[in-house]
């Protein structure tokens, strides 16, 4: 059971309107690592969580995504309160309104379709999706997962920061990007409270393979570290001259039943190519030089 407390969990101060910055902090509103996409991920993940420390971790967390969901919502209307009323009042000259809602990023896209309220949309205008939530079901995977998008989300963060001199949204940004290294440091100390934390799952890697490092791009530039050299790893320097690291022939094969067989074979038949053949095609009669 939900409860909402009319007052945020940050103070928000905006200096003036801007629609063009307020379309752009809809990243954190409706985009990919925003709030509401941070919010459901650790909802769902928490409502299936058998463990009854990380689910109310889970579920503590998600809570206040909400709550940070209302801070960046907030700040986009202030943002877009001056070119609402405008917009609603018609209180320019058709060439300054228009002027004012392409200001920049959608911001004529929320303030015609959307009214200057905050949409459930990124930056650029693509609606939010929960094909954005990628939980797994696994808690070592899915702590993972959380680790990263709270790291995303922190650099998002850093970078509105830096694109605004509005001390009020700087300060009230700053606030929210702290709380994504916060909320680093549980996810992170969830999972290693999991003695069993790797490899993610419950079977463990096949031997030798989960140790052996492919050296698939080599040139210049190519570099050993501890990443991939080192007594913990096995490397393939020549991938041609190894072969197949199973010791097969690397041949994909399938066993059919007779009367497969005997189609696969007749349509191969039928479709197999003439490699002795130059036939004219179309290619032929156009270029430059038939």
């Amino acid at each position: 059971m939900f409860s909402h407390n009319k007052r945020l969990q940050y103070t928000v101060r905006v200096s003036e309107p801007n629609p063009g910055l307020a379309s752009l902090l809809l990243e954190q509103f409706g985009g990919p690592d925003g709030e509401l996409a941070a919010a459901m991920r650790y909802f769902t993940q928490g409502l299936a969580e058998e463990d009854a420390g990380r689910k109310d971790l889970l579920l503590d967390i998600a809570t206040e995504e909400l709550s940070h969901l209302e801070v960046i919502g907030s700040i986009v209307a202030m943002l877009n309160k001056g070119a609402k009323g405008q917009l609603a009042e018609a209180a320019l000259e058709e060439a300054e309104l228009y002027k004012s809602l392409t200001a920049g990023g959608n911001s004529h896209t929320q303030s015609i379709l959307y009214g200057g309220g905050p949409s459930l949309t990124n930056s650029s205008g693509v609606p939010w999706t929960a094909a954005y939530i990628d939980s797994r079901g696994d808690p070592t995977c899915d702590l993972r997962s959380n680790i990263a998008a709270e790291s995303r989300a922190k650099i998002i963060y850093e970078r509105l920061i830096a694109i605004t001199d509005d001390p009020g949204i700087k300060d009230a940004l700053g606030f929210l990007m702290t709380r994504e290294i916060a909320h680093q440091k549980s996810f992170e100390k969830a999972l290693y409270s999991i003695d069993e934390n790797f490899p993610s799952g419950r079977l463990a890697g096949m031997k030798p393979f989960d140790s052996l490092y492919v050296n698939a791009s080599t040139g210049p530039g190519d570099t050993e570290g501890p990443w991939n050299s080192g007594p913990e790893w096995e490397r393939i320097e020549d991938v041609v001259e190894a072969g197949p690291v199973d010791g097969g022939d690397g041949t994909a094969e399938v066993k059919l039943p007779a009367d497969q067989r005997k189609h696969v074979e007749a349509m191969a038949q039928r479709t197999a190519s003439d490699a002795s053949s130059d036939p004219l095609t179309g290619a032929d009669l156009g270029a430059a030089d038939a």
